[in-house]
């Protein structure tokens, strides 16, 4: 080796000769033992030679290659045992016969011993990059052979893989040049017999009169597969084995980095959320445990539906459990919603055959929200929101099915709950408003009455009618209180109208009332305070209820009907005909009105052929529609109640009905829902002689 003293030292002999017999060592030069082993058994043989050495000036420069300074290196120290790097006092050296003239023979000779049979791998390397000298553990490690020898001249870098990238060689060559303090990193080597290790290479700088590195290497491969291991375990889930919520996030987010998508692939993504139906009752009914087998069967059979989705594709979809009964299957780079629909099939279809689990059969079904779109764009978060829509809109659907996400369905979604998480302030904030719809008798022509019609003027969506927040009302319980001040303001009005037009017939105002606020209220005692503060007569106030909510009520809701009509309110039926018409009940309700449901007025549309246009095209009017119109007037008639008919648009409609006995029409025909000051206009014309 170059750079080692012109003759050794006798004390040296006596080192070298020590070594030499010891079996332990010759057999850790071999190459054949472990690093563990090798250290337990150098280290004996060491010990005894440099405990003399302790209290010793000593020179460690002798035995190191040409060029290094006489000064010991203070790099190498982290290689060498504890009692070797204690720093020497200072005294005069004492040189043995023979020995080099940079420093004993014996203290280089032991400095070039311990390096080598040290358990750490270990080099020196100088400023261009190549091997001075190594010890025989890098050798071993490395595998190319059983003397560091064989290193010397080599390039470290290619020896130890950090040329791979450029962030790894930019850093070890700022520490070569002496501009950076230290590198670690951790790379994957190949080993000559084929299999690979994990080594933690070290590359610190040695003092610059040295110009040179010394680099270390530690095997890590037991730790890197014990982290593997306990990896595998946080990221999967116990049960199916599958990867669990943790590691799903973690494919998704780096699917949708844009490096994942724009040099290569589709750069689309899709999803199939799954929700298995009725599981909750395996678990109460058969127990977790057999709860737990069927999760498990599910996975397996999710598996190869993804794996056979993934046939002749770049990459198999990831299948996912995410906790409980729900389950994801990811596919990246997707093709379109025909790949994604046709994954969702054979799902289905897979899990339709029934489990047999240790002699218990089970059927169980999924619904499945499947969810494509560019993965430019769109966000984990975002995606699951989607998928997790998609999935309630398949169970409310019915279940047992597969749905795709529809942008429009979900805005008309996302303005219901924006619609819904407002609606109590708007009552508040005063952002409802009252139109007028006039009631017209069809022998005259007079306007008898008005019915009071909502309108939400919403700051962010323009004027709403009612269908668009009557039902949210309702299943928020707010009907209650909007219903209240309905029916006050219309009172108020009417009251207000009537005052104003002493000399025309007073007009009666129809409120719609939600059977909500019959069971959530005191209906009657809120419509008795309400004609007290406004001093409207009760005969002037109508209630519309539904037909579903009115027929076949008993309990409380009647006996709120009754309780109102006893005062003198009228009770009308609204949209008849549509719903559950027990006629029999009818005629023992309180109810003063019926109102013909506009689907039966619509087949009035034409009178005789005035529905045949130039091209003879056209809907002809339904004789049927007729007949069934003119009964329910006819048994409204004989059991004492008046008939209104919806959606009156044409003079042949009217005519049609006033000929089968109609009492009240309502439509665009007579007037669109107006404002206040319309209705007063109109009272001002009628009460003119």
């Amino acid at each position: 080796m170059s750079g080692t003293s012109d003759g050794p030292a006798p004390t040296a002999d006596l080192v070298r000769s020590a070594v030499t017999e010891s079996h332990a060592t010759s057999s850790l030069r071999a190459g054949t033992l472990s690093h563990e082993e090798r250290a337990r058994r150098v280290e004996p043989l060491v010990d005894p030679l440099v405990e003399p050495l302790i209290d010793t000036p000593v020179d460690l420069s002798a035995g190191l290659p040409v060029g290094l300074s006489s000064k010991f290196p203070v790099g190498l120290a982290a290689g060498l045992p504890a009692r070797l790097s204690a720093a020497a006092p200072a005294g005069p050296p004492a040189r043995p016969e023979g020995g080099s003239g940079g420093g004993t023979g014996v203290d280089g000779r032991t400095f070039r011993a311990t390096f080598a049979a040290a358990p750490l791998a270990m080099a020196v390397v100088d400023r261009e990059g190549r091997v001075v000298t190594a010890n025989d553990t890098l050798a071993a490690l490395l595998g190319t052979g059983s003397d560091g020898e064989g290193l010397v001249g080599r390039i470290a870098a290619d020896l130890v893989d950090l040329a791979s990238d450029a962030r790894t060689w930019h850093a070890y060559r700022e520490v070569l040049r002496g501009r950076q303090a230290r590198l670690r990193c951790t790379r994957r080597l190949k080993h000559p017999d084929g299999h690979s290790l994990w080594a933690q290479v070290t590359v610190s700088p040695l003092p610059e009169e040295e110009r040179a590195v010394l680099i270390s290497v530690s095997d890590i491969s037991g730790r890197r597969e014990l982290q593997a291991r306990l990896r595998h375990l946080q990221m999967h889930d116990p049960v199916t084995r599958l990867p669990n919520r943790t590691l799903f996030f973690e494919r998704l987010s780096a699917a949708l980095e844009a490096e994942a998508y724009e040099e290569s692939g589709t750069g689309r993504i899709g999803l199939c959320y799954l929700d298995l139906d009725g599981f909750k009752a395996v678990n109460d009914t058969l127990g977790h445990r057999v709860g737990d087998r069927l999760l498990a069967a599910v996975a397996e059979r999710l598996t190869r539906c993804a794996n056979e989705a993934g046939y002749a594709r770049t990459a198999t979809p990831l299948v996912a459990r995410l906790g409980g009964d729900e389950f994801a299957l990811l596919v990246e780079d997707s093709t379109g919603t025909e790949q994604l629909a046709d994954l969702a099939d054979s799902v289905l279809k897979s899990l339709q055959v029934p489990f047999d689990l240790s002699g218990q059969r089970l059927s169980v079904s999924a619904s499945i929200g499947v969810v494509e779109r560019h993965a430019a764009g769109t966000t984990a978060t975002g995606l699951m929101q989607a998928a997790d829509t998609t999935l309630y809109w398949a169970k409310a659907d019915g279940k047992a099915r597969w749905t795709l996400f529809d942008p429009e369905r979900n805005a008309h979604r996302m303005t219901r709950q924006a619609l819904s998480s407002t609606l109590r302030p708007a009552v508040e904030r005063g952002e409802f408003t009252l139109e007028y719809q006039p009631l017209v008798c069809m022998e005259d022509g007079v306007v008898r009455g008005v019915e009071a019609l909502v309108r939400w003027n919403h700051p962010q969506f323009g004027t709403l009618t009612p269908n668009r927040f009557i039902g949210l009302a309702e299943e928020d319980g707010s009907i209650v209180q909007l219903g209240r001040w309905v029916l006050a303001t219309a009172c108020r009005q009417a009251r207000r109208w009537q005052l104003d037009h002493p000399d025309a017939e007073p007009i009666f105002v129809s409120v719609n009332v939600a059977v909500r606020q019959v069971w959530d209220s005191d209906l009657v005692s809120d419509v008795a305070a309400i004609l007290a503060e406004t001093g409207l007569a009760p005969h002037l106030l109508q209630l519309e209820l539904t037909e579903s909510a009115v027929m076949g009520s008993a309990g409380r809701p009647l006996q709120a009907l009754q309780a109102l009509s006893d005062m003198g309110v009228g009770i009308a039926i609204d949209d008849f005909g549509t719903g559950y018409s027990n006629l029999a009940y009818l005629s023992r309700l309180p109810v003063s009105v019926l109102k013909l449901d506009g689907s039966f007025v619509r087949g009035f549309q034409y009178e005789n052929g005035e529905y045949e246009g130039a091209d003879g095209t056209g809907t002809p009017p339904n004789p049927a529609d007729e007949v069934v119109v003119e009964a329910m007037i006819q048994l409204a008639h004989r059991l004492g109640l008046t008939v209104t008919a919806e959606c009156v648009e044409t003079a042949g409609q009217a005519t049609r009905l006033r000929r089968i006995g109609c009492d009240t029409g309502q439509g665009w025909l007579y007037s669109r829902p107006v404002a206040p000051d319309r209705i007063s206009a109109l009272l001002s014309a009628a009460a003119v002689p």
